[in-house]
């Protein structure tokens, strides 16, 4: 938040729907906006240029900050790692599924499945100190991409083993101070995770997610605390990972609190199976009819639907989360992210695993896979396309009106975008907004303010330096000898 009041004068800004020039935007000393003032050609005396298309800032509604590790060392040692002992199938109850993957090509397969054994390793190795470590420059690169707030889907409670630390919530609050020294807004999700599948125990890896029960979940959870930079929510990992019987109590937690609450739905056809088998319904109806679903509530890929699926989540307008970006990385598939948004679910977006850090991709992706499935173009304009980057994906995160937008009483956090760059010159600065969804990328961010507090300036982080330093020791130190 920042400290005292500053004024930016942006080149351009998308303001109300449409690129305005030479915008003043008075940030006071509380974050917020108290002025939005076009046509101003010569900056005011003691204020900030913004040279670019000034935006809202972006929202990445879903993140596994740990998954950061994983870049690049997953895709030379996915095959390396797999395994072929059933517990994949275990877990989803699909040993088909696993034994269909072990006949295709030469070597050990890989999949989804495969790749979740190298992330457990990573997962193993972190403790409150490192897992900060890592988080504070996840987010610092988070912040270089023009990301205000992250929505972190957390699930990594307990030491290995499942042994609790002294500070139950010691690991969510090394990522509630990894954001704040970043200069980022987290909305931490804690995560309810108790089973490696329908009716079976967690896995030695999953032990230390686990909280036994959602009433001993709760519990814990109610102790962690929000601030002006944080905001407390809730997570259903999966209905693999939830017991059907203890579905709502976590999402009476939510509800008590006006909270959001996340949830992993139907990333592999192996979930869907495994669901209907256990319950006779796909995992969506099953949400549905435990009282999951809602306004407040956002799926997380939501890839393998059912018609009758679309229909149940868009008439409870429940939110969806695409992460375009992870979904290709693992081979998911492509969710019905149009027929989604038109039964009445808002879209937002996510960088998940974190192969890239880019929202500004996973909206041209979005768009961009449609193509490539349907064969046909302009599903979304890059404003809509942008208001999922921005609004939608911030209310997802329970910042409602709060975020999203540049006007006033909103909160002063803005990402601004180079029109001058190799990949972004040559349209007019009407098309800021076509420019900055299907031309740039993260490293066209010059500029992120955060609350009026200029974290990145001219690309380079005002709070955290080195910052590719700091994620290469972190990573390092992970992986291990």
């Amino acid at each position: 938040m920042s400290l005292t009041a500053q004024t930016y004068w942006a080149e351009h800004a998308w303001v109300d729907g449409s690129v305005r020039s030479d915008v003043v935007i008075v940030a006071a000393a509380n974050g917020r906006i108290t002025a939005v003032v076009p046509g101003s050609p010569r900056p005011p005396a003691g204020s900030v240029t913004l040279r670019g298309l000034t935006l809202p800032g972006l929202a990445n509604a879903h993140s596994h900050a740990f998954h950061r590790a994983l870049r690049g060392v997953v895709q030379a040692d996915g095959r390396a790692n797999a395994t072929a002992d059933g517990e994949t199938g275990g877990e989803t109850g699909d040993e088909a599924n696993g034994q269909a993957d072990q006949q295709r090509g030469g070597g050990a397969p890989d999949s989804f499945w495969t790749w979740r054994e190298v992330m457990y390793g990573v997962a193993d190795r972190l403790t409150p100190d490192s897992y900060f470590e890592l988080a504070r420059a996840v987010y610092a690169e988070m912040a270089m991409a023009g990301i205000t707030c992250v929505g972190e889907f957390h699930y990594l409670h307990h030491a290995p083993g499942g042994a609790r630390y002294g500070n139950p919530n010691a690991m969510g609050e090394a990522l509630i101070a990894a954001a704040a020294e970043a200069g980022i807004r987290i909305t931490l999700l804690d995560t309810c995770y108790l089973s490696s599948g329908f009716g079976a125990e967690p896995n030695e890896h999953q032990l230390r997610f686990s909280d036994g029960t959602a009433e001993a979940w709760a519990e814990r959870v109610s102790g962690l605390k929000g601030d002006g930079n944080t905001r407390i929510g809730a997570a259903i990992h999966s209905v693999r990972a939830v017991p059907v019987d203890q579905l709502a109590t976590v999402s009476g937690w939510a509800d008590e609190r006006t909270a959001p609450l996340h949830v992993h739905l139907s990333e592999q056809t192996a979930e869907n199976d495994a669901c209907v088998e256990a319950h006779g319904f796909t995992p969506t109806r099953l949400l549905a009819d435990h009282g999951v679903l809602g306004p407040r509530t956002t799926a997380v890929h939501a890839t393998h639907l059912t018609p009758g699926d679309i229909r149940l989540l868009g008439h409870a307008a429940t939110g969806v989360c695409m992460c375009p970006t992870t979904e290709r990385d693992l081979a998911d598939g492509i969710g019905p992210a149009v027929e989604l948004q038109s039964a009445g679910s808002p879209l937002s977006l996510g960088s998940d695993s974190h192969a890239v850090i880019d929202i500004l991709e996973e909206a041209r992706a979005m768009e961009l896979d449609e193509r490539l499935r349907t064969r046909a173009r302009g599903h979304w304009t890059a404003a809509q396309l942008l208001r999922a980057a921005t609004a939608d994906g911030h209310a997802a995160l329970g910042w409602g009106a709060e975020a999203g937008r540049i006007e006033v009483g909103a909160l002063a956090d803005l990402t601004t975008i180079a029109l001058d760059s190799v990949r972004t010159a040559g349209p007019p600065p009407r098309l800021g907004a076509e420019t900055a969804v299907f031309a740039a990328t993260s490293a066209d961010v010059r500029h992120t303010v955060v609350g009026g507090r200029h974290v990145v300036r001219d690309g380079a982080h005002q709070l955290v330096p080195r910052v590719p330093q700091a994620l290469a020791e972190a990573i390092e130190a992970l992986h291990g000898p």
